[in-house]
């Protein structure tokens, strides 16, 4: 089993304490998904880097390159592990193309809620087996922050059953592009850059992106009216990824602080992104009184239930490695949900108005 990792701040501590001094100085190089500056995702890269200097005593520092640099939103994957950046930051599920089970990372329709996903990683074996998959490609991974339940998309048209989606275009990544796919809808991934040209030019009919923390500031509600509840994504995780061999070469402790700042940096943007979605919210509800917030119909629910079930059962049957992934997953939230049900929905049925 993976070693369960101190807080950073006594990493910082042990590290540093009595003024200690270390000859190695560590420079390194990471990639991230994300325009220079974006908000939560950019900028809490750009808070890593800050952390990992501040813990090593300036020792370790980090030069960070955008997608304005590296060009390449979605090469992140083969960046580190090529050994052309040291580390990465993206969404595993945007490399279901390179290996399938990296898919079960990210998030998984009517899956677990953040609170639930985080502790399936931290102490339900969750981290263990997503590093199981990423050794093959001679990569590490740390969670890297979780934006919570993601909105179920922004929609130029009311969908009203089934049929409405067939021959959708819609841009909806990971495994939930897959289930809206066996309804019959068609799916596509874009960069952040590119989805209000794509959206306001009808390139494509609905979108699904993050929620209130980054919708707002994208523009969405102006072309698209309909604004639907999740499902697909009710956990987001992003990754950091660490070349192996790279890392393993540095000493103990470095390892060490690079770990522990990114379980640190995914605590903070977590937090971020759900203060963010409750102010854009608001800002949303009262400045954009036209924007409708729908619910898909029981029918379509029923539909994308059924199409997730046959894509999971496909996985199970393809390898032993998707097989144990999906009973761990499973396991873990008929324990978790168990729980939810009885804590926070209760509590949200009984208190509400």
């Amino acid at each position: 089993m993976m070693k369960k990792w101190v807080s950073a701040a006594v990493v910082g501590i042990a590290l540093l304490g009595g003024g200690a001094s270390y000859a190695a100085e560590i420079e390194l190089k990471l990639a991230h998904t994300w325009p220079k500056g974006f908000p939560l995702f950019g900028t809490s890269v750009d808070d890593y880097a800050a952390l990992v200097s501040e813990l090593s005593d300036g020792r370790i520092t980090i030069e960070v390159d955008s997608r304005n640099k590296h060009k390449s939103a979605f090469g992140i994957f083969d960046f580190v592990k090529s050994g052309q950046y040291d580390i990465g930051q993206s969404a595993s599920y945007y490399y279901g193309g390179k290996d399938p089970d990296t898919l079960f990372f990210t998030t998984m329709p009517f899956g677990m809620t953040a609170a639930e996903q985080t502790a399936w990683f931290y102490e339900g074996g969750g981290l263990e087996l997503a590093n199981e998959v990423y050794a093959k490609h001679g990569v590490e991974v740390m969670p890297g922050g979780n934006t919570g339940m993601q909105m179920g998309g922004w929609f130029r048209k009311e969908i009203n059953s089934v049929d409405d989606l067939k021959g959708l275009k819609m841009r909806i990544p990971g495994f939930g592009g897959k289930v809206m796919a066996g309804v019959g809808a068609v799916p596509t991934n874009i960069p952040a850059g590119e989805l209000f040209q794509a959206l306001e030019r009808g390139t494509i009919d609905a979108l699904e992106w993050v929620g209130p923390s980054l919708d707002l500031r994208m523009g969405f509600h102006k072309v698209a009216p309909y604004y639907y509840s999740g499902w697909h994504e009710p956990s987001t995780e992003l990754m950091y990824f660490f070349n192996a061999e790279k890392l393993a070469s540095l000493p103990v402790w470095a390892q060490s602080v690079l770990r522990n700042a990114a379980k640190l940096t995914a605590y903070n943007m977590s937090t971020e992104t759900f203060d963010a979605s409750a102010t854009n919210w608001s800002q949303i509800s009262q400045e954009y009184p036209d924007v409708q917030v729908k619910q898909f119909p029981s029918e379509v629910i029923e539909a994308l239930r059924a199409s997730n079930a046959s894509l999971i059962e496909a996985e199970v049957a393809r390898s032993e490695l998707a097989a144990r992934i999906v009973a761990s997953q499973q396991a873990y939230l008929e324990k978790a949900r168990a729980w939810t049900k009885i804590g926070d929905k209760l509590f949200l049925d009984s208190v509400s108005e």
